[in-house]
């Protein structure tokens, strides 16, 4: 098997990126935040000392500091309800099913945001001594800033998801994007690498030699080579095949490698029927079989058996294949093989599964080695 870490995680200028445009996200909130409330601040203490009320006695170090606590409540408000959005999912909610919980959600801010607001008055007065300002009751007023808050909340919530959703379809065209041009380089590496010059220069060595042998077993690896090499050229096009299709494709791979290496190369299938309609990235499987030939059978003298395992668990497609050999072995091979076809396989299955899905090679034992691929039952939507 190849050289490769315990885990594969994608490549490391993806991380960069997406932690990049984290910060500038959490700047661009901030920043929002503190301008929008200050912007609130202002133009409410604009309005109260330039027009006001005869009713109003209350000193003007009084005013700026009622103003500045229900500015700061809004904000805090406003910044704590972000945990909610985070811990029930609302950030990857439609319109359709924002709507109503935008509403009520404003509904409550403001009730709290009013209550706060107008208890802090209340408790003033009481401590000084002082009457009611105005000349409509308390009640009134509560009513009135209860609406007019709403109202102010509502617009920040939808600037706010708004803004999330903008995001969410960046992100999502872009992870489209370079899953296409992943798609397409992983068509061009599989021309180059799993169907290579030198894979088919021995199958054809090996076709020879079947001709007059055995011609109906010649017949029969010629379908088996025109399959695979259809099936590479046909597979850049998809995101996903079933891993039906895949299977096959591995098992005609299989069989013309037995043409060549015959007893040395034992195959074991144990495979999961509910397993065969689900979608997998197209040439993984083949990815890792391909491997497991190059460096559990073509260099040992005594070959081995390769194991392909595929299992479902829970809400997950679980790949295993197995070989014999070592990773101690790996620094021996040369720099061309096929590791950069995993972590490529590996970043192939985060752009469509997100985190969700990884790629392990790991040491089953002394002597053998398994690569073991676990994919969610359906590829990302966001």
């Amino acid at each position: 098997m190849p050289s490769a870490p315990e885990s594969i995680t994608p490549a490391a200028l993806l991380v960069e990126d997406a932690s990049r445009r984290d910060r500038t996200k959490a700047r661009v909130y901030v920043l929002a935040q503190l301008l929008g409330w200050g912007a609130f601040f202002t133009l409410n203490l604009f309005f109260t000392l330039t027009f006001p009320q005869p009713e109003d006695t209350r000193s003007r170090v009084t005013v700026v500091a009622a103003l500045a606590m229900v500015s700061a409540l809004g904000l805090l408000i406003t910044h704590y309800s972000r945990r909610l959005f985070q811990r029930r999912g609302w950030k990857n909610l439609g319109w359709r099913a924002l709507g109503s919980r935008l509403l009520a959600t404003a509904a409550v801010q403001s009730l709290l945001w009013s209550g706060i607001g107008y208890g802090y008055t209340l408790a003033l007065n009481r401590i000084f001594h002082s009457a009611w300002p105005y000349k409509t009751g308390p009640g009134v007023y509560f009513l009135i800033s209860w609406v007019q808050g709403a109202t102010l909340l509502c617009g920040w919530l939808c600037l706010y998801f708004f803004y999330q959703l903008a995001d969410r379809f960046s992100r999502s065209e872009i992870e489209r994007f370079r899953l296409a041009t992943h798609v397409k380089d992983a068509e061009l590496r599989a021309l180059k690498s799993q169907v290579n010059p030198h894979f088919i220069f021995n199958a054809l060595n090996s076709l020879r030699a079947l001709i007059d042998e055995d011609p109906a077993r010649a017949r029969e690896a010629v379908t088996q080579l025109a399959n695979l090499l259809r099936y590479s050229l046909q597979s850049g096009q998809l995101e996903t095949v079933p891993f039906e299709d895949e299977l096959r494709i591995v098992n005609d791979y299989l069989a013309l490698e037995q043409v060549r290496h015959e007893e040395r190369l034992r195959v074991r299938l144990d495979i999961d029927p509910a397993t065969l309609t689900r979608p997998i990235p197209p040439l993984l499987l083949q990815t890792l079989v391909e491997n497991a030939v190059k460096y559990g059978i073509s260099n040992r003298p005594e070959g081995g058996e390769i194991a392909i395992v595929a299992r479902l668990e829970g809400e997950a497609l679980r790949l295993q294949v197995t070989n014999p050999g070592e990773l101690s072995a790996a620094p021996k091979r040369s720099a061309g093989s096929t590791g950069v076809g995993l972590r490529n396989a590996a970043e192939r299955l985060r752009l469509l599964f997100g985190e969700r899905a990884t790629l392990q090679v790991r040491a089953a034992s002394p002597v053998q080695v398994v690569a073991e691929a676990v994919l969610p039952l359906e590829p990302s939507r966001s």
